[in-house]
């Protein structure tokens, strides 16, 4: 995943995701939704407590820049790496991401403090097939 690359002898990571679970990108997500400062609050593909800032074409974690460029109706490829927001809140304060794959997945917070949206967040990561005992 972002910003935690693997040397290439290492073993492919096991799939977090059901295949057999409905997987969808949440349409009206666009980079100016998720465009600003973000916190990983929970999952499994870039460590909890990472910085996260979106815009421009830009994904930085933990001061990492990456290209990010929309692909679809909320999904976008990030330097290479699919990343779908499953879940966004009206108020653009909690998003829950992940690789339709199931490689990865995480949640994010621009306070790093979700509260009830959390709840929210691993429902639809578990609606759509995500190992959520790992959050």
């Amino acid at each position: 995943m972002v910003g935690c690359q693997k040397p290439a002898e290492t073993v492919a990571p096991m799939a977090l995701r059901n295949q057999s679970a409905p997987v969808a990108a949440q349409v009206d997500a666009t980079e100016a939704r998720i465009s600003g400062d973000w916190r990983v609050v929970a999952g499994v593909g870039i460590p909890v407590g990472s910085k996260v800032s979106i815009g421009q074409g830009v994904m930085a974690v933990n001061g990492s820049a990456l290209p990010l460029a929309q692909v679809g109706p909320g999904q976008f490829n990030a330097a290479g790496t699919a990343l779908w927001v499953h879940w966004l809140d009206a108020d653009a304060r909690t998003v829950a991401m992940g690789d339709p794959d199931g490689h990865w997945y995480f949640v994010m917070d621009r306070t790093g403090k979700p509260g009830e949206r959390m709840t929210a967040a691993r429902t639809i990561l578990d609606w759509y097939g995500y190992d959520t005992t790992r959050l």
